[in-house]
């Protein structure tokens, strides 16, 4: 079984923590031993006197593990930029020992870990990290969720060869609908685009679902969407 997978996005808000909490509550359905992690948010909300990130929550909901919220989400900055601009207009610095520390802690208490990204995979945390450098970093495989609409070609394929590029490996693409939007000639080509010029697999389609557009994700339901989608146990499996 893979330590873990790092999940990044072709921008942001293409569904990372859908998929994320999906894949965490589905694997521990299955009674894998799971845990997640935001190693890095932007755009925190205030909660308990702390700075809180939603993502984070969700993740952890989804594991279903005691994991402490500074494991889970160990930097979590209020403005919502990227981390790196956030933390500057904020006065604050982001120490990646501590991010690495929180990593090493969850690895060693769980069998696998889902790692969500910030943003898509080129947004800056610091000025010599890019948030798709953190799975090279820690050695672990890449999915990429991408949009079905019109563009995603471009996106997926831009994506793809710049973390290939940055050292990491692929495990492949899912597309995952938050727009809801009518489909046409683009939905129903894009999976097989995608795949002959990114050269990468595109595993499957989570489908639109009101509840999550609404703004909640609820774990259980991002497991039956992704699991109706794709063979999630084929992931965790070198």
């Amino acid at each position: 079984m893979r330590d873990g997978i790092f999940v990044t996005g072709t921008d942001t808000g293409v569904g990372k923590t859908v998929v994320a909490a999906g894949l965490a509550a589905a694997l521990r359905r299955e009674s894998v031993d799971v845990g997640a992690m935001k190693p890095i948010a932007s755009g925190g909300i205030e909660r308990g006197g702390r700075l809180v990130s939603e993502d984070a929550l969700v993740l952890q909901e989804a594991a279903g593990a005691d994991d402490p919220l500074e494991l889970v989400n160990p930097v979590c900055l209020a403005l919502a930029l990227a981390p790196l601009l956030a933390a500057e207009r904020e006065g604050a610095t982001i120490d990646i020992d501590v991010v690495d520390r929180a990593w090493e802690k969850l690895r060693a208490r769980h069998k696998c870990v889902i790692v969500e990204g910030v943003g898509g995979a080129a947004v800056p945390i610091t000025n010599e990290l890019l948030a798709i450098d953190l799975a090279p970093r820690w050695q672990l495989p890449t999915l990429i969720v991408a949009r079905p609409a019109l563009g995603t070609i471009n996106h997926c394929v831009l994506t793809v060869d710049f973390a290939r590029r940055r050292g990491c490996e692929l495990i492949g693409i899912v597309f995952c609908d938050t727009s809801g939007e009518a489909r046409g000639l683009a939905e129903a080509t894009n999976a097989e685009a995608v795949e002959r010029f990114a050269g990468v697999p595109v595993l499957g389609e989570v489908p639109f679902s009101e509840r999550l557009a609404a703004g909640r994700c609820p774990p259980d339901l991002a497991a039956d969407l992704l699991a109706a989608a794709m063979d999630i146990a084929s992931l965790i499996e070198p």
